[in-house]
């Protein structure tokens, strides 16, 4: 198989664990983009995506692992999706049957929803640039674009403009609008960049994040990538996320997507003034609000 070629990632690349005194926030890494943050007993789950199928599965209808879901996943408020890609979309429906959680995108991720079966009271559909309450916290889409990566294209382009085919194949999931995110939740504020790019003015209007999750393979393709960023959230902490091979089943040693330099990545975060986090699936950081 293919990912057999790939490198497995070296344990000894994975930073300390983060767990300040008086920490009121905790996120754990699913692998891919996804993050499960929780506050109290508020969970707000960010791309989900556990379900992880193979190559060869991934040439025929894509069936989320319900059992895996809710093994790994038994609690959500609300479930967030950045864009419509299966890496990013697929689990989310199944985690918000599952859960009675809120559906949360764009309008083209809220058309895979429906076409999953959720009803119209569990979604709710954004194009960013509004807060959104979720428990004691907000929750606000930042308008973005989907990165440039392999042959310099956007893989699977375009929106999705009704509820595509249930299960769907792989070329049904366009992208659709492209949201990064600003949650605010037990006084910590998170930036979660799910795409190899960001649109510079409308990363300006956040503001300061004590953690930003971003793209690891955005380094190699995307001028500036690592650097901006952080120049524009200062970030106490930057989580290094989208670094693995998402066809790896999820239970495997992870493997490096090609082209990402984890080392590089974390130097260049280091340089830029930030503190990097490279954390194994389930790894937990533990977060306290940044003193004023």
């Amino acid at each position: 198989m293919l990912h057999r070629l790939l490198p497995v990632i070296d344990p000894r690349m994975y930073t300390a664990p983060v767990h300040e005194p008086d920490a009121t926030v905790s996120i754990r890494y699913l692998g891919t983009a996804g993050f499960v943050v929780t506050a109290g007993q508020h969970t707000v789950v960010l791309d989900p995506y556990v379900s992880r199928p193979g190559l060869l599965a991934s040439l025929r209808p894509l069936v989320p692992d319900a059992e895996r879901i809710a093994r790994l996943l038994p609690h959500a408020n609300d479930v967030v999706v950045g864009h419509a890609h299966h890496d990013h979309v697929l689990d989310a429906p199944t985690l918000c049957a599952q859960t009675g959680a809120r559906f949360i995108g764009s309008p083209s991720a809220c058309n895979v929803a429906r076409a999953a079966g959720l009803p119209e009271t569990q979604l709710l559909e954004t194009l960013g640039r509004e807060d959104i309450p979720t428990g004691p916290g907000t929750l606000r889409g930042i308008p973005s674009r989907h990165g440039r990566v392999y042959f310099g294209r956007v893989t699977l382009p375009g929106t999705i403009e009704a509820p595509p085919p249930w299960p769907p194949r792989i070329f049904h999931l366009k992208h659709g609008h492209v949201l990064n995110w600003l949650l605010e939740l037990g006084g910590v504020r998170i930036v979660h960049v799910d795409s190899a790019d960001f649109i510079e003015r409308e990363m300006a209007s956040v503001g300061r994040a004590d953690i930003a999750c971003l793209c690891a393979i955005g380094r190699k393709y995307r001028p500036g990538f690592v650097r901006q960023a952080i120049e524009l959230l200062q970030p106490r902490y930057v989580m290094a996320c989208h670094w693995d091979w998402f066809l790896t089943p999820y239970d495997a040693p992870p493997r490096l997507l090609p082209g990402v330099d984890l080392p590089g990545f974390l130097d260049e975060v280091r340089a830029a003034g930030s503190t990097p986090i490279l954390s194994p699936f389930e790894g937990m950081v533990h977060l306290a609000p940044c003193p004023v």
